[in-house]
C-alpha cells in the first residue's frame, strides 16, 4: 500500500469528489459530478491494500461488525481533510470499500433548490415527513438542511437516530440531541421508542427500512411527534406502498389509515448534470398531507393516481418530477434530452416545453 487512506481522501476532496471506491482489481475510482473516474496514475489495488485501509479506520464496533457480518458501516473523519460516510464489505473473498464525502455545513433549504414548501412542512408540530429517492439523490443532505432550518427557527428538542451520524448540529433555538444506532442506541426502532419517552418534539431516523422502524415511526407520530426520516423509494406512491407493505396483510388496513391520517408530506428527488456539465441539480417531486391525499391513500390509490393528485393540487404545493424537470428546462439548468430521461410522459413533456418556446 504505497498510498495512505488519508492521501487518497485528500485527492477526493481536493478534486470535489462525492465518493471513493476501493476494489481488488482496480486503481482508486472517484465519483464526480456523478461519473466514476479510476485515479489512473495508482496500481491496481490488492487483496492487502484494500485489507489493510479497511483496518485503518474501523472503529472498535465496525471491526466486530465486520467480523461477524461481513460488512460494516461507520463514520470517519479527520480535522484536517473533512468527515466519510464509510462502507466496508466483501466481495468475491475481498474487502471492498465505498467512502461517501459528507460537506462541512449544512445548506439552507433554498440552497438546495427546494420548493418553498418544504420550509412549510418543517413548521409542522406532528406527524410523518419523508425525504426519498435513490442512493446518492442527497436525501441526507435534504434532511440535514431541514432540521438545521428547524433548529434556527423553534424552540424545540430535537433528537436524532442515525446511522452513522453525518452532519453535527450546535444548539440554536433548539436543544439538539444525536444518538448513533449501535454506539449510543441498539437499533433505530429502540431509538425512535426511546426518544417518545426523552421529551422530543422532532424525531429524526437516518432511514426507516424494517417493520419495527416503520411501526416505531408511526407510533411516534400518533403520540404527537413530527417524525422525519428517509426511504429509499422512487416517489411518493411508491413511498406509500412501501411503508405499508413493512406490514403483514393483516395488519395493512390499519396502517393504511394511520399513514393517511399521519403524513404530512413526501419529497421525493433526484439529482441531474446540470447543462453545461459543471455539477449536479435536484429534481423533486411533492405530496402533502391535504384532506383529498387522506383519502385517496384510505382507498387505496395506486402510485398513478397519486401522480395525477399531485398534478391536481400545485395550489397546496405539490408538484410532479415533470413540472420540476420542465421548470429547470425553462431556467436553462438541465437539458432537455437530460430531463426526457427522467419524465413520466415525453410527449406530454414535448408539447409543454414547445409550449413555452424550447426546442424539444
Amino acid at each position: 500500500m504505497q498510498t495512505t487512506i488519508d492521501e487518497l481522501l485528500r485527492r477526493a476532496v481536493e478534486a470535489t469528489a462525492s465518493d471513493i471506491h476501493l476494489k481488488v482489481g482496480s486503481p482508486p475510482a472517484i465519483r464526480i459530478d456523478g461519473e466514476l473516474m479510476r485515479m489512473q496514475d495508482l496500481a491496481a489495488l490488492t487483496p492487502s491494500d484494500t485489507e489493510a485501509y479497511a483496518q485503518s479506520i474501523f472503529t472498535q464496533k465496525a471491526a466486530q461488525t465486520f467480523k461477524e457480518r461481513g460488512e460494516a458501516d461507520f463514520a470517519y473523519g479527520r480535522p484536517d481533510i473533512g468527515r466519510f460516510r464509510v462502507s466496508v464489505y466483501r466481495q468475491r473473498g475481498s474487502v471492498s470499500l465505498v467512502l461517501r464525502r459528507v460537506v462541512a455545513g449544512v445548506p439552507p433549504l433554498e440552497r438546495l433548490g427546494l420548493p418553498p414548501v418544504v420550509a412549510k412542512l418543517a413548521g409542522e408540530s406532528k406527524g410523518l415527513l419523508l425525504v426519498t429517492g435513490p442512493s446518492g439523490s442527497g436525501r441526507s443532505t435534504t434532511i440535514a438542511s431541514i432540521i438545521e432550518h428547524i433548529n434556527a427557527s423553534r424552540p424545540v428538542s430535537i433528537i436524532t437516530i442515525e446511522d452513522p451520524i453525518e452532519a453535527l448540529f450546535p444548539d440554536k433555538v433548539a436543544v439538539v440531541t444525536q444518538r448513533e444506532v449501535g454506539v449510543d442506541v441498539a437499533s433505530a426502532s429502540e431509538g425512535v421508542r426511546r426518544a417518545t419517552r426523552q421529551d422530543a418534539d422532532v424525531i429524526m431516523v437516518s432511514e426507516i427500512a424494517d417493520r419495527e422502524t416503520a411501526e416505531a415511526a408511526i407510533s411516534a407520530a400518533e403520540t404527537g411527534h413530527l417524525l422525519i426520516a428517509a426511504m429509499p423509494t422512487s416517489d411518493p406512491g411508491d413511498t406509500i406502498e412501501r411503508l405499508i407493505g413493512f406490514f403483514p396483510p393483516e395488519a395493512q388496513e390499519t396502517a393504511r389509515n394511520q399513514v393517511a391520517t399521519l403524513l404530512r408530506g413526501v419529497i421525493s428527488q433526484r439529482l441531474l448534470e446540470t447543462a453545461d456539465g459543471t455539477g449536479r441539480v435536484l429534481a423533486t417531486e411533492v405530496l402533502t398531507g391535504t384532506h383529498r391525499t387522506q383519502e385517496r391513500i384510505m382507498e387505496g390509490a395506486s402510485r398513478n393516481e397519486i401522480v395525477e393528485l399531485i398534478k391536481d393540487s400545485e395550489y397546496f404545493g405539490m408538484q410532479t418530477f415533470d413540472g420540476s424537470l420542465l421548470a429547470l428546462v425553462k431556467q436553462r439548468r438541465i437539458s432537455v434530452a437530460a430531463a426526457l430521461n427522467h419524465v413520466r410522459n415525453a410527449h406530454e413533456f414535448r408539447a409543454r416545453a414547445i409550449e413555452a418556446g424550447i426546442d424539444a
